[in-house]
């Protein structure tokens, strides 16, 4: 039979990701990873991984696949619909899938980046420890149809043979919560937030408008605009992963987790982890509003929704148990991810 793998049947714009490279900004590389880290990391506990475990990002237009042994699978992010053989199985939910089967992760209607984890993790080359692409280094390409992935484990099957219920109810709940109007993002203030002068507040006050050119680098809106008034040139210098910077022209930009280590701009605000997950599912022509929060604030919140995905694995770990199949321990770095 060979080495376990998963065949990508229909592949749209999908890549391998994790949680990017951490030591990545010491030696000049972007860290990269997976552009909603909660989704990601909420997909690879359901499957029974650890957070930062490789799987699969598909942007915009979803994917199809056939593992070539019995798995678990989970979707989370964007997605809304997962089918197994054309059956309707749960998302955020552990699915247990036999080998030959055809799944299918549906184009989300809403939303933008859909993650999808198979148990053990999917096998991948890695640079500076990370499975994510680095488009700039030619590292890590979009995946073709046919691309053939390795598995590092199967599960036997545990659903039902013929009613076909639901092996597993863990609760994970939404990544995000449906949303009307236009997405509000929680940004602090900058270090350069005083050369806007009172041209600054426009942040806060105005609607924004995601552009086409928006990407894994960065996000490029268009509205009312705040407007440098101090003179003088900045140095370039290392530029935190979701600085706002609002250039001379018709753009504000957001970096996001593809963004260079520096820059020359003035940094105007710093959008939060928490914020960052939610700019990874907006789509060109969504609106954009900014909420001001304090440091104290966004730290208490990215605790929380970590807390809440720690929770998730304890259930988890719990209903693999009770089927008598225990998971490995993961190891103490990966129990305890940093706040």
């Amino acid at each position: 039979m060979g080495e376990p793998r998963l065949t990508l049947l229909r592949a749209g714009l999908t890549t391998v990701q994790d949680l990017g490279r951490a030591a990545g900004a010491r030696h000049g590389f972007p860290v990269g990873g997976a552009l909603d880290q909660c989704a990601a990391r909420t997909a690879n506990v359901l499957a029974g991984n650890t957070q930062g475990a490789p799987l699969l990002e598909s942007t915009a237009t979803g994917l199809t696949c056939t593992p070539s042994v019995d798995t678990i699978v989970a979707v989370a992010g964007a997605a809304d619909l997962l089918t197994v053989d054309g059956l309707p199985c749960p998302v955020r939910e552990p699915v247990s899938v036999r080998a030959g089967s055809r799944i299918v992760v549906a184009e989300p209607r809403a939303g933008l980046r859909s993650y999808l984890a198979v148990h053990g993790g999917v096998v991948a080359p890695t640079l500076l420890g990370s499975v994510a692409p680095d488009p700039v280094l030619g590292f890590g390409p979009r995946l073709t149809d046919g691309a053939a992935l390795g598995l590092l484990r199967e599960f036997p099957a545990v659903d039902h043979p013929h009613l076909r219920h639901p092996a597993f109810r863990v609760g994970a709940g939404s990544t995000h919560g449906p949303r009307r109007g236009p997405a509000v993002v929680e940004a602090t203030d900058g270090p350069d937030i005083a050369e806007f002068g009172d041209t600054a507040e426009r942040l806060f006050e105005g609607t924004f408008v995601v552009g086409p050119q928006s990407d894994a680098i960065g996000l490029r809106m268009t509205g009312n605009l705040p407007r440098r008034v101090a003179r003088g040139e900045l140095l370039s210098r290392g530029m935190p992963i979701g600085a706002v910077e609002a250039p001379a022209g018709d753009e504000l930009v957001v970096l996001h987790r593809g963004r260079g280590v520096t820059a020359g701009y003035p940094v105007l605000a710093v959008v939060t982890a928490t914020g960052l997950d939610l700019l990874g599912q907006v789509r060109p022509g969504d609106a954009v509003r900014f909420r001001r929060t304090t440091v104290t604030s966004a730290l208490a919140e990215r605790r929380r929704r970590q807390a809440g995905i720690d929770a998730l694995a304890t259930r988890v770990r719990a209903a693999f148990a009770a089927i008598g199949r225990p998971l490995p321990e993961p190891p103490a770095a990966v129990r305890r991810p940093a706040a």
